[in-house]
């Protein structure tokens, strides 16, 4: 299968977003774009672009691409809840769990987070601990920080 890769150049750094023609499969940051390979962009990659652009600049708060994570069946209904978090609300590993059927899966529910391989699109920068504290995000706690702060700043002003 062929993948393409676009660069966007976020708030937070650059961004490399895949395509695999069909679907958008992975959004993360990179440091070095090498370990991609040819960086080609597609019409996918691009509406995902310009989406991207939307939220950063608070004016999209849903994404309507076609996503495909790859992942266990158990990551995969994860992913499906984060998606149905709210913009601007997040939610704790413990109240997935619970929503998925699964109350005693909260670390399996942080793990299936930390493989997310579509960031910000799969919003699991939504998901806190129970505490009401930051836990680990993949682009650093700045990055999820900021995040929320923004959906936060931006559901004000509607």
């Amino acid at each position: 299968m062929n993948y393409n890769y676009y660069t966007y150049d976020s708030p937070f750094g650059k961004i490399v977003i895949e395509s695999d023609g069909n679907a958008i499969t992975s959004i993360k940051t990179c440091k070095n774009t090498k370990p991609f390979g040819i960086m080609k962009a597609n019409k996918l990659t691009d509406k995902a672009a310009e989406q991207l652009s939307g939220y950063f600049s608070g004016k999209r708060r849903k994404f309507d691409l076609p996503l495909h994570p790859h992942g266990t069946q158990f990551q995969q209904k994860v992913w499906k809840e984060l998606c149905e978090i709210p913009y601007g609300e997040t939610r704790s590993y413990k109240d997935i769990a619970n929503t998925i059927g699964n109350p005693n899966a909260c670390r399996a529910v942080g793990m299936a987070n930390n493989k997310n391989p579509i960031w910000i699109m799969i919003p699991c920068h939504r998901v806190i601990g129970s505490n009401g504290k930051l836990t680990g995000y993949g682009g650093g706690l700045k990055m999820k920080q900021g995040l929320l702060n923004l959906e936060e700043g931006n559901k004000k002003e509607r």
